[in-house]
């Protein structure tokens, strides 16, 4: 493979576009498999999810971990291999504990942004969810309350979600430490924001479509995301 770039490339605003291309032609190959690996993903997630408190945290702190073994799929199938089941679970068995210190560095880092935000709100939200405010002025107050405090959250969240959104890919491929993959990937995602904007544009539209047909969509769409993020990484941090 061409030589690695530590802090990542800046890559054409098409890029974008183009990630999501690739991401879907390593999908055509096996479509099969990829939706088998979703709906086992999903799977997992609904058992962690009737887990009470522990099994979302649990969730957040393993997702990375998958995340890596996705790549470590996709990067199979681009050297001329095959996608098994395997592949999904292959960060288990390599680097666990940096990919896990990732998904906790995620959870505080979430957690402490809706601390923030519920600050923020104040008593106004609490009082309009508890139904504890009849008077229109101040329930419109409320509102406006929760709308700044959602938009607190999701400001706080982009720099994070900039910061995890490569790391698994560069743990499982260079070794990086959960710091040092985190600083890296939101290096490189800082210096591609215009293609990330037509690559976000593009797959907001395709959610809405994958989520009209009972979310069956998604059977497709989320195996084409997963695609694109290594798609994207091998863009950005290979010259």
């Amino acid at each position: 493979m061409a030589e690695f770039i530590a802090a990542g490339r800046t890559v054409p605003a098409e890029n974008g576009w183009k990630w999501i291309v690739e991401g879907w032609n390593l999908f055509k190959r096996q479509p099969g498999m990829w939706i088998a690996l979703i709906v086992v993903f999903i799977v997992i997630s609904i058992v962690l999810a009737f887990i009470p408190v522990l099994g979302s945290l649990v969730s957040m702190v393993l997702g990375p971990v998958f995340a890596a073994g996705l790549v470590i799929g996709c990067r199979a199938q681009d050297e001329g291999g095959e996608l098994k089941i395997e592949h999904l679970f292959a960060g288990f068995r390599g680097r666990f504990g940096t990919l896990a210190a990732i998904g906790a560095l995620y959870l505080v880092a979430t957690v402490v942004i809706v601390l923030v935000a519920g600050l923020v709100t104040g008593v106004k939200v609490f009082s309009l969810l508890g139904g504890g405010e009849s008077d229109p002025g101040a329930i419109i107050s409320a509102a406006f309350t929760l709308l700044l405090a959602m938009l607190i959250v999701l400001a706080l969240m982009l720099p994070v979600l900039m910061a995890i959104w490569f790391a698994p890919s560069l743990v499982a491929f260079h070794q990086l430490g959960a710091i040092e993959a985190m600083k890296a990937s939101f290096i490189g995602c800082l210096k591609n924001m215009v293609p990330f904007l037509i690559y976000g544009l593009v797959l907001l539209v395709a959610s809405v479509i994958a989520s009209i047909p009972f979310g069956l969509g998604w059977l497709v769409l989320g195996p084409v995301i997963a695609a694109s993020m290594y798609t994207a990484y091998r863009d950005i941090y290979f010259s």
